[in-house]
């Protein structure tokens, strides 16, 4: 194994649950969230030697994964295809905690990807400033749309 390959491979290590995370967000089949995990470690493969330390490394696999998960989900709406599931789940858990969970993934789901990693961000802890640099807006303007999203979400 190579230095870089070692590299990569902590580098990933590290940061797995964050770029799960993401893809999470993206879509609740796990096959899917597994896919979408794949395309982003592939992406983040291609782009390692090009990442220059101007930011920090969490803020660019952060960036990394929303543009995989991104670009994902508007190819899947361009050309929709249709899931094969059983009628029932004998692990599913129907307690109230899981159903508000469920019932905010399916909102937040429903929202644009751009603001949907807003979100995603926000849930994760960070601050105004890091979701800024990560999706590329200013920090009063994460601020004003987070705000907006919220009325959306308690609309839906």
């Amino acid at each position: 194994m190579t230095t870089k390959e070692k590299q990569f491979a902590q580098t990933i290590n590290d940061n797995k649950s964050t770029i799960y995370t993401v893809c999470y967000m993206f879509s609740k089949d796990a096959d899917e969230v597994n896919d979408l995990f794949q395309e982003s470690l592939v992406n983040l493969w291609r782009g390692f030697d090009g990442f220059e330390n101007r930011s920090d490394i969490k803020t660019w696999i952060y960036r990394v994964a929303l543009n995989t998960c991104i670009s994902q989900d508007r190819k899947k709406k361009r050309s929709p295809s249709v899931a094969l599931t059983m009628d029932i789940n004998l692990f599913e858990d129907r307690d109230t905690d899981t159903q508000q969970v469920d019932l905010l993934h399916q909102r937040i789901s429903r929202l644009k990807p751009f603001d949907r990693a807003i979100v995603l961000l926000w849930l994760e802890n960070l601050s105004y400033e890091e979701i800024g640099q990560i999706v590329g807006i200013s920090t009063k303007n994460v601020s004003v749309r987070l705000f907006r999203i919220k009325e959306q979400l308690k609309q839906m």
